[in-house]
Order: structure tokens, then C-alpha cells, then sequence
């Protein structure tokens, strides 16, 4: 097998578990190993620091998949890894709809397997765990003998690994728009053109966090997407809820999951800016009891990271406007770049700015089926807080 031995001088984040080797760390390359290729992977004293995926053409060279130089990384050796994933998911309480595999944080590194129901949806985002798709496919058949598995590989970053973006059927062609239930509530999942894999199951619990402080209330939801924390609002005694997107398609799926549910006149959503509306209506002095934020990532660069949390003020500033004294702001970030203390930090300055004094209601990450590796920020991406508004 060929190898790859690091430099002694290496972040410590890749003694302390971190699968990432980057080029600027490796001393040399013994054989001449393909692109997307196993490798063994030395310290510079020659000790084993375990095996993973090759790839010259990105800047993260090595992704490490075991420690265990005895690990023969095979189909055998992927079966087994989806189980474990499986088994994990269904000790903390996710059986029906799932991340099933969450990358790095299950050991399997740039691999995304989304569980709904019967169907799965796969990125395979490195160019190594890409030459493993077929094994997957099998893998899945096995373990779940799912109804259906499609890849969502239309995303830019496999790019980076030399890889184009693709998508489609992976198993025998299905009507890609299936129906999903969250919480108690029926939801379409348009798993060929929704956003990412079709559905944000990351925030699942957190949907559940509202429960209590939209009974009998009026709700504002902006950046809806296709509607679900909206929809939790009105089956959980909303007394009246508006949902805002700039997606006119999004808004369509909202409004049809809203009639799904039997909530169409109680939840109504509109096409509209929110940065643009929410300004208007806070001049216009219109008030209601929860407003509720859960925008797109601002930023994907850490060269752009000042910009998206001006952002984040500016959106939660004019959220806080419009709730009356006493009522809540419910808010997020999806972003692993603005890490969970700088978060906290821009919503303080929106309150302060806002000239309004808040009160922590609750304060988590994204849903447990996307575990939180400490050391890996990138597993710990996700920030909602729930705070009362005075």
C-alpha cells in the first residue's frame, strides 16, 4: 500500500482525532497512489497514524477514515460502518427519519446519508468516498432494503476534489416527491429539487422547542423555506401565522404542506424579502407575539464572516422590533464559521441596538442525529436560541 508521511511539525488537532491531513503537513509520499486511493498515513517518527482517502487535487490531501492500521478498508468494512450509524441513531430515539451518516462526525469523511422514511438521499462529497458509492448502494440495500435511494451530488464543492456535479436514481427510479412525518405533522420532501437533500432535518427537536410560547399567540416566520417550524406553530395553538420566503417555489410547498396538515387558515405564507418587509413593518409599528428567524447561511468563507454577522444583527435587530413586550424571538444560524459565542454575542448587540432587553429561553445545536465531535467545529454548525423579548 502506498504511504504518506507528515511533517513533525503538524496541527495537534490530527494526533487528537482530527481526519483532516492538509498538503502543507505532508513530508512525502512513498508510491504513487491514484486519486481518491487508500493510503497508510505515518508520523514523522514512522509510527501509524491510520488509513484513509488520497487526493492530490485537493488541499485536504489525506481524510483519515481509521486509526486501526489493521482495518482493511473493504465493502465489508462500509457495511459494518452504516450499522454502527444506524444502530447509533436508533439508541438516541431517530428510527423513522434521520441524518443517517453526518461525515466526520461518524467517521466517514465528506459522506452525507439523509434516512426519510423508506427513501435515502446521499452526497458524496470527496472524491474518495465517491469511488465507494457503489458499496454504499449495497450497503443501504442490505441494512434497510430502503424503496428507494437517490444522490444529491449537485453541490459545488466536489468541485474542489476534481468531481463533477451530478445528480439521480441510484436504485430504481421513484416519484422523487414523497411525504414525510415530523413531529406528528405530515410534511412533503421534494428529495430531487428541494434545498440540500430535499428537508432540514437538523432541526427536527428544535422545531419542538416552540411548543409552548406560540399557544394562543401571533407568529412571524421569515425565511420559511417550505414552511415546518411555521406549521409546528399553527398544530401547536397559534392563534395566527405568516410565513415569509423570497422563493416563490418554496412558498407553493409551504402553503401545500400548511393544507397537508389542515392548517391552511390558520398558517398562510407569502412571497416576499424579509430584510425589505420586516424594515418596512417595524416603521409602520406592526407587532405581533413571536417572531421567528431561521435564515440561510450568510457566509461559506471565513474571508466574509465580518459581512454575515452584520447580517445576523440586522435581521435579528429588526425581528426584535416587531415583537410586542413580553413576547419571544425564536432564531438561528446555520453556519459553523459564526461559532456559537459569536452568535450570542450579535443577538446581544441587536437587543442593545434594539434598545429592547431580552431573557434566554433555551439555547441548542442541530438535532442529536447530527452528532458534535468535540475538536471538529465543523460537526458543530448549527445555533438556536429561544429568547423573551422585554
Amino acid at each position: 500500500m502506498n504511504k504518506v508521511f507528515l511533517r513533525r511539525k503538524i496541527a495537534p488537532r490530527v494526533a487528537n482525532g482530527h481526519p483532516w491531513i492538509f498538503a502543507n503537513e505532508v513530508e512525502k509520499v512513498e508510491g504513487e497512489p491514484a486519486p481518491g486511493e487508500i493510503v497508510e498515513v505515518y508520523y514523522a517518527d514512522g509510527k501509524p497514524a491510520g488509513k484513509g482517502y488520497y487526493n492530490s487535487q485537493s488541499q485536504i490531501i489525506v481524510r483519515l477514515l481509521t486509526r486501526n492500521r489493521a482495518d482493511e478498508i473493504t465493502e465489508d468494512w462500509f457495511l459494518k460502518k452504516i450499522e454502527a450509524c444506524w444502530k447509533y441513531r436508533q439508541q438516541i430515539g431517530y428510527t423513522e427519519n434521520c441524518r443517517l451518516v453526518f461525515g466526520e462526525a461518524d467517521g466517514l469523511p465528506q459522506l452525507i446519508i439523509d434516512k426519510f422514511n423508506d427513501y435515502f438521499v446521499i452526497q458524496t462529497l470527496a472524491l474518495g468516498i465517491d469511488l465507494w458509492k457503489p458499496a454504499l448502494v449495497k450497503a443501504l440495500q442490505k441494512v434497510f432494503n430502503p424503496k428507494g435511494i437517490f444522490e444529491r451530488n449537485d453541490v459545488p464543492v466536489r468541485e474542489l476534489e476534481g468531481l463533477p456535479q451530478q445528480k439521480g436514481f441510484l436504485s430504481a427510479p421513484f416519484d422523487t416527491s414523497i411525504i414525510i412525518k415530523e413531529n406528528g405533522l405530515s410534511f412533503h420532501v421534494d428529495v430531487e429539487n428541494g434545498q440540500k437533500t430535499g428537508y432540514f432535518l437538523d432541526q427536527q427537536d428544535n422545531r419542538r422547542a416552540i411548543r409552548h410560547i406560540v399557544n394562543g399567540a401571533d407568529v412571524l416566520g421569515a425565511f420559511t423555506y417550505t414552511g415546518t417550524f411555521e406549521i409546528h406553530a399553527g398544530a401547536y395553538g397559534a392563534k395566527s401565522v405568516l410565513g415569509l420566503d423570497i422563493s416563490q417555489n418554496a412558498v407553493d410547498q409551504a402553503n401545500r404542506n400548511a393544507a397537508l396538515n389542515g392548517l391552511e387558515k390558520v398558517v398562510k405564507f407569502v412571497q416576499a424579502n424579509a430584510f425589505d418587509v420586516l424594515k418596512q413593518w417595524g416603521k409602520e409599528d406592526r407587532r405581533w407575539d413571536v417572531v421567528m428567524l431561521d435564515p440561510p447561511a450568510f457566509t461559506k468563507s471565513r474571508a466574509t464572516i465580518q459581512k454575515a454577522i452584520t447580517g445576523y444583527k440586522e435581521i435579528n435587530l429588526r425581528g426584535m422590533k416587531l415583537i410586542r413586550p413580553g413576547g419571544f424571538l425564536v432564531t438561528s444560524s446555520c453556519t459553523n464559521l459564526v461559532n456559537p459565542e459569536m452568535f450570542l454575542q450579535t443577538i446581544d448587540m441587536a437587543a442593545k441596538d434594539a434598545r429592547r432587553k431580552i431573557r434566554q429561553v433555551t439555547f441548542q445545536a442541530q438535532s442529536s442525529d447530527h452528532p458534535i465531535i468535540w475538536g471538529m467545529e465543523n460537526t458543530e454548525y448549527l445555533k438556536f436560541l429561544i429568547v423573551q423579548v422585554e
